[in-house]
Formats: structure tokens, C-alpha cells, sequence
């Protein structure tokens, strides 16, 4: 089986004794090309669904699709045998058309989709712009203040302007090919509504809401009437929270493509009843598959590099989200002693922790409970754990903010929020060169899966 070069995008997923090969065209003169003229090509191109036996392929790779066609049928009918057959190919056709039609949504895009997250203050108009040009989405975070946003957006703006970027013709007609991200719970409706106005960026991303569903839907319906172009993405790390914008009567402006975060990210997320995305995204995927058109499914927490967008693209998502890879980037807002600490950390199911004391050492009170942030393991920690009045973390906590880099690190105080992958990031590099460098370690995954 031939597969797609490197500047296509493919997927490859396996049942049973066969392999299937999703494909979607996704040339790089894309770039050069207007809104419409993307939109009719990816419109045109339909997905291929390429089937191959089994015997031609590796050895390796045939024995175990042997094997487990071998004990299949030991247990199952041949007629259950073929309706799951069918289902999953039916499942698979649904996968890649979501994937295709978020694709046409951002023309600019080279598949498969690697989203810079909207970290808050550190994922500023710079790394958003350098993520979006590589052939990514690069999302703004949240700011100190609601005219944070609009500093921020008139900044990419200029950016994208710049002679620099004069060889990019940034399609998509007067919308700003990046995201940005918007935090509910203590947000400003008619600040972001207002900036999303003025500037028009391609998506904006939901998240963190008090009241639930209700939230989003003032939310979404404000920002929609503010910018009917602009996509709405919320961000989920629950099959309830899925089911309720997108299933439920509750909705009233279901989201455009839904965010599914795993325990791993790091940042906040829910705070005691999350899981990885790895069973968590495919049972959403299940359940939303008979909501009308379907919602493309975007996978978040714990990717760091071309193996976690293959883990995604498996379990059936239309591309990855990566925040704490990003942390270690040239463009992100970071102090230098905060990024070398993501550098340096290793092991993060044991070094990492959920935990709301950072928020409250920050004098952050507000945040609904069933959000907490993941953060790297530190001194303010291990003293909490240890019994110490928190009086006294706090009052070393501020101590430490006023000296500078040494605040963060394992004998530091102060918080270092990251995800589970702190041990597979060990460099800092351009944001470019981190979206290229992981598309292609996927696309090699993927051709040395397949025999290729």
C-alpha cells in the first residue's frame, strides 16, 4: 500500500486483520491559495477508503492480525464478526469526513491539525501567529485583564502584516487565522464579544464555566452574533460535559468542534473525575456520532510529539492539542526559570500533582471546584503535604516571586503549571519547528506502521 508524502495528510488504523488507510490531500500551496479556492478543493477531494490484506505486510504486523482475527473467530459468529466489520468501516468513513470538514474550516491548515492551546498569559500573539503560519492553529490565552484580549489580537494583527509574512496570502477572507481562548467563569461577555468583533479570529475557545451549559450557550450565542464566521470551540474533559452541548436540549448554540481533555493536560481541568483521552474521546465520539452532521473531536492532555497525534488520530480525533510542548518554545510569555524547570522535569505521573493550592497561594479563590490545575512538584507542595501551616507556604510563596528565576525549580515555591509529558519535552525550539517536527514524526509513524 502506497501511502500519501509527507505533505498530505494520512492516518492509519488497524481492525482486525486488515489495514485501512485514511487520506486527505492537503497540499502546501494551500498557503498560497484564497478561502474559496481551498474550500472548493477540500470539498471536492473525498476521502479514500484503501483496504489491504494482510499477508503482504510485515511479518510482525501479520502475525498479530493473524492472531487476533484467529481468536475473533473463535468466539464470535461470522455474521457478528462482519457487522462489526461494517460498523467500524462506517465509523472510520464518519471520522475522516469530520477531519475533512475541519480542515476546509481553516484553509491555511496543513493536516494533520496541531493546536497550540490558549494558555493563560503565556500563549501570547507571537507563539499563536508562529504556530497558525507553520500550518497549525495557534490559539491566544486568556490575559490578565478582558482588554488583555484585544492588546493581544491587535498585536497578531499586526503581525500577520508584517513584510515578513508578506509571502503568506492568509486565506479565509477578513478572518485572523488564529484562535482565541476565553475563560468563562470570571471572563468579560461584552469585553470578549467586543474583541472578537473588531479583530474576527478564526475560533475562540470556551472553557471553565460556573453554571455549566448555560454559560456556554450566553456565551456562544454573544460571540457567534459578534463574529457569525468565527468557529466555537469548547473544551470538555467529561462525557456529560460533551453530551450537554452537543446531545442534550440544553444547548441552544451547540459548539463547533469540541476540545476533549485528558487528566494528563496540564493547566486546569477537572479536578477529581477526569481520564486520559484514550478511553475518554472515543466513548464521546460514540455517543455524539447521531447528533446531526457529527462535531469533529480535537484531543488534548499528554501529547508531546508525533507518537501521541498517531495515539489521537487512532482513537478517532481530527487532530491534537499541545500546551506544555509549546511552554518550550522561543515565543512563548515564560520566564526563563519556569521553562527550564519543563525542561528539566521527568516522570510526570509521579513528579506532577492536581492540586487547588497554587490557585489559592496565587490569592485565586474563585474558580469553580471542579476545576483544578496540574502543576509540577515543588517545595510549596511537599511542605503542604508535610503539615505546614499554609500561612507559612504562602508567606515563602511571595518571598520567592521577587527573586527571579530561582522562584520555580524543586526548591522553588511558586506554581509551574505543566502536564504528564514534563519527561518527553528536553529542548526549546522555535514554535515552527516544533508543528513541522511532530507532523512528520507522525506521517514516519505511520509509513513504518504500514510497511513503508
Amino acid at each position: 500500500m502506497t501511502l500519501p508524502p509527507h505533505g498530505r495528510w494520512v492516518s492509519v488504523l488497524l481492525s482486525r486483520n486488515r489495514i485501512f488507510a485514511l487520506s486527505s490531500e492537503a497540499p502546501l500551496s494551500a498557503f498560497r491559495n484564497n478561502g474559496n479556492e481551498r474550500k472548493s478543493s477540500t470539498t471536492s477531494r473525498q476521502s479514500r477508503l484503501i483496504q489491504h490484506a494482510a499477508s503482504p505486510q510485515p511479518r510482525s504486523i501479520a502475525k498479530s492480525f493473524s492472531t487476533s482475527a484467529s481468536l475473533t473467530n473463535n468466539n464470535n459468529s461470522d455474521t457478528t464478526n462482519a457487522s462489526t466489520d461494517s460498523t467500524m468501516e462506517g465509523n472510520l468513513r464518519q471520522t475522516v469526513t469530520l477531519r475533512q470538514r475541519l480542515t476546509a474550516s481553516y484553509p491555511w491548515m496543513t493536516p494533520p491539525l496541531i493546536v497550540a492551546a490558549p494558555m493563560r498569559v503565556m500563549s501570547g500573539p507571537e507563539l499563536a501567529v508562529a504556530v497558525s503560519r507553520a500550518g497549525g492553529l495557534g490559539f491566544i490565552g486568556p490575559g490578565l485583564s478582558p482588554e488583555s484580549t484585544a492588546a493581544d489580537l491587535e498585536t497578531a494583527k499586526e503581525l500577520l502584516a508584517a513584510p515578513e509574512n508578506a509571502d503568506w496570502q492568509q486565506p479565509g477572507g477578513t478572518l485572523l487565522p488564529i484562535g482565541v481562548g476565553l475563560q468563562l467563569w470570571n471572563g468579560d461577555v461584552d469585553a470578549a464579544a467586543a474583541a472578537v468583533a473588531r479583530y474576527r479570529p478564526a475560533a475562540v475557545w470556551l472553557f471553565a464555566p460556573r453554571h455549566g451549559q448555560a454559560d456556554v450557550d450566553a456565551w456562544a450565542g454573544r460571540l457567534r452574533a459578534a463574529s457569525p464566521g468565527t468557529q466555537v470551540w469548547l473544551q470538555v474533559g467529561t462525557l456529560r460535559e460533551a453530551l450537554d452541548a452537543v446531545r442534550d436540549a440544553s444547548s441552544s448554540s451547540p459548539p463547533d468542534v469540541l476540545v476533549v481533555q485528558g487528566a494528563e493536560a496540564g493547566g486546569h481541568g477537572r479536578a477529581s473525575d477526569g481520564t486520559g483521552f484514550v478511553t475518554l474521546l472515543p466513548e464521546i465520539a460514540d455517543a455524539t456520532r447521531g447528533c446531526g452532521d457529527g462535531i469533529p473531536l480535537v484531543a488534548a492532555g499528554g501529547v508531546a510529539d508525533g507518537r501521541g497525534v498517531v495515539a489521537a488520530l487512532g482513537v478517532g480525533a481530527a487532530g491534537v492539542v499541545m500546551g506544555t510542548r509549546f511552554l518550550a518554545s522561543h515565543e512563548a510569555r515564560i520566564k526563563k526559570g519556569y521553562q527550564d524547570e519543563v525542561i528539566r522535569a521527568t516522570d510526570g505521573g509521579a513528579n506532577t500533582v492536581r492540586t487547588h493550592l497554587y490557585n489559592h497561594l496565587r490569592g485565586t479563590f474563585g474558580w469553580p471546584d471542579q476545576f483544578s490545575p496540574r502543576t509540577i512538584v515543588n517545595r510549596s507542595w511537599v511542605e503542604h503535604q508535610a503539615g505546614t501551616p499554609f500561612e507559612e507556604i504562602k508567606k515563602r510563596h511571595d518571598e520567592a516571586i521577587s527573586k527571579g528565576d530561582v522562584a520555580w525549580g524543586p526548591d522553588g515555591w511558586t506554581a509551574t503549571y505543566a502536564g504528564a509529558n514534563v519527561g518527553l519535552i528536553r529542548s526549546v525550539d522555535g514554535a515552527s519547528d516544533i508543528v513541522k517536527t511532530t507532523r512528520n514524526e507522525a506521517v514516519t509513524i505511520i509509513q513504518t506502521l504500514s510497511g513503508q
